[in-house]
């Protein structure tokens, strides 16, 4: 189609459309409602379902009962409904269960600036469900980026059967940029392929990490839907409604899926929860850097705010400072290896973030002794310019 003038919320509903999404229900939040439409508009067209649900946690809950028969699933929020998300979100936790979860941020608290863009939802994404367990959070800067992290979250979802999260905001949704969408480079798809039917069921029994589709167990008369042989492994999948009875619970339950008290059971299963997003950082991470040789000073950014960050390097590389810049494109699992890398030799470390410091906080765990840390912050609904990027972390 060669170059088009699009926003970077219809860039997400193409992204998921070129993942083979098959549903989507939602409710209309600014600045997020405009993938609704884009959706509503677009994928029955394909065959596919599109729902306007009649408010978030019914969006919510009929996005997890969708993928849970199969469905490759999408839903789009914004702060507000985040916070009516969050209980179901730990029942997708819970259940393994795949789905693409969209916050297009605004300014806060409670309905705050409904149409100003912020980044003040980093930690809440990370920590929305009671029990914390490690959460997949992707965050682009471009309407390019936003259609390929789209894409991504699909296959992420799909391989660790778990809710992947795409953090964009206001300015990065609405804004319209010229993009050539079939010159950006995607991986291969992943998608779920049904295992063959047999006389032995375990639908959710682990094989490998390595898994790269959703994998149906074989049909049986016994059935363990969460049995572990290793904890980072990712079960197989058995749809609801399909041949095989198929145990679903909010409630901590054993390998075969139903409710228990048993403490050893329940902690296997909590680690099992964690183990299989943080033994795969390296595979998740997604950085773009730019190292400088001899750099003392490093900036790290993610979202909007990391093109503010490109600029204010430009100019300070002009104005002879050695500086070297990340952007993070992927926010959890924190990409450590990278960051620690990227660290060496480094003797101040600028975090600019819209919001009062919060991504800071996963970079000052990493920080060796010695290495200063300094946040620009601001949540004022404007966005944070070169200049005061470099005002306020370069030349205080």
């Amino acid at each position: 189609m060669g170059l088009e003038f699009i926003e970077g919320n219809e860039a997400i509903a193409r992204g998921a459309l070129k993942a083979n999404c098959n549903f989507f229900a939602g409710y209309p939040i600014s600045p997020s409602s405009s993938i609704a439409y884009h959706m509503l508009n677009k994928l029955p067209r394909v065959g596919g379902v599109a729902i306007m649900g009649e408010d978030e946690i019914a969006s919510i809950g009929m996005c997890i009962g969708a993928a849970m028969t199969g469905a490759k699933v999408l839903t789009a929020t914004s702060g507000p409904g985040m916070s009516l998300y969050s209980e179901n979100i730990g029942l997708a936790v819970s259940g393994e269960t795949p789905l693409v979860i969209v916050n297009v941020q605004r300014q806060g608290p409670a309905i705050g600036s409904s149409t100003k863009g912020a980044e003040g939802d980093i930690l809440f994404t990370r920590w929305c469900t009671s029990g914390g367990q490690p959460m997949i959070v992707l965050s682009p800067a471009t309407v390019s980026e936003a259609y390929e992290l789209t894409y991504r979250a699909f296959n992420l979802a799909e391989k660790y059967r778990t809710p992947v999260f795409l953090l964009t905001n206001k300015e990065i949704g609405l804004t319209r940029e010229s993009v050539d969408l079939e010159r950006v480079e995607l991986p291969r798809l992943v998608d779920r392929t049904r295992a063959a039917i047999g006389d032995s069921s375990l639908p959710y029994r682990l094989k490998t990490l390595h898994l790269v589709d959703r994998t149906r167990a074989a049909i049986g008369d016994s059935c363990l839907p969460y049995q572990l042989k290793a904890l980072h492994e990712v079960p197989e999948f058995t749809d609801i409604g399909g041949d095989q009875i198929t145990r679903f619970t909010t409630s901590s339950h054993d390998e075969a899926g139903y409710f228990t008290s048993n403490p050893k059971a329940i902690q296997r299963m909590i680690d099992h929860y964690a183990a299989k997003i943080e033994s795969a950082e390296k595979d998740i991470a997604l950085v773009k850097q730019d190292i400088e040789e001899g750099a003392e000073m490093l900036m790290i950014s993610y979202g909007i705010t990391s093109r503010s960050v490109a600029v204010a390097v430009k100019k300070m590389r002009e104005q002879g400072y050695k500086v070297s810049s990340l952007t993070l494109q992927s926010l959890y699992p924190v990409p450590r290896t990278t960051l620690s890398k990227a660290l060496v030799g480094i003797k101040r470390v600028v975090v600019p973030e819209m919001n009062m410091g919060q991504y800071i906080q996963e970079i000052q765990r990493l920080i060796p002794t010695g290495v200063e840390v300094v946040g620009v912050n601001k949540m004022d609904t404007t966005l944070l310019s070169p200049d005061e990027i470099i005002e306020r972390g370069v030349l205080s």
